[in-house]
């Protein structure tokens, strides 16, 4: 039986509220983890999600620094680490436009896609009305979470 800890569940999902609903607690599986997180996650409200959105860098920058956070988003986006230069410039252009149109950080489950894929997924996603374009948000903030907290798990934490 596990209980991770506030700081641990910070690097798996950025908004306090979150940590908050999901720490504290044992855990006797991942499975019991995950249901847990994804209870809390559809709770939060959206202020709460810009708050985790503000921790993730933007699709083709690369996260500095050593803390788990920020070594997992290295690995997630390791699909743009190789890009093309075309295609690099067309994510920071779309970045822009993305965040000149919702207000926030271009956000999508990185893991096992490529740079081109990333950005036909902006592309596609710049159409969107705001409130899919949430619930699109929503949904790939669960993905990551997901990935993230498996990865806790299997460190022991």
């Amino acid at each position: 039986m596990r209980e991770p800890s506030r700081d641990d569940l910070l690097a798996c999902c950025a908004s306090a509220r979150w940590a908050d609903g999901v720490a504290g607690r044992p855990y006797p599986d991942l499975t019991g983890l995950l249901d847990r997180s994804d209870g809390v996650l559809a709770m939060l409200n959206w202020a709460d999600v810009e708050e985790a959105l503000a921790a993730h860098p933007r699709i083709g920058d690369r996260a500095a620094g050593a803390s788990r956070e920020s070594a997992w988003s290295r690995d997630e986006q390791s699909g743009a680490a190789t890009a093309e230069e075309d295609v690099l410039r067309r994510l920071k252009a779309g970045n822009r436009a993305y965040e000149e149109r919702f207000g926030h950080v271009y956000l999508v489950c990185a893991t096992g896609r490529s740079a081109p894929e990333m950005l036909a997924i902006l592309e596609d996603r710049l159409g969107n009305v705001p409130e899919k374009e949430r619930m699109v948000v929503r949904d790939e903030l669960g993905k990551i979470v997901r990935l993230r907290l498996a990865k806790l798990w299997e460190e022991g934490a």
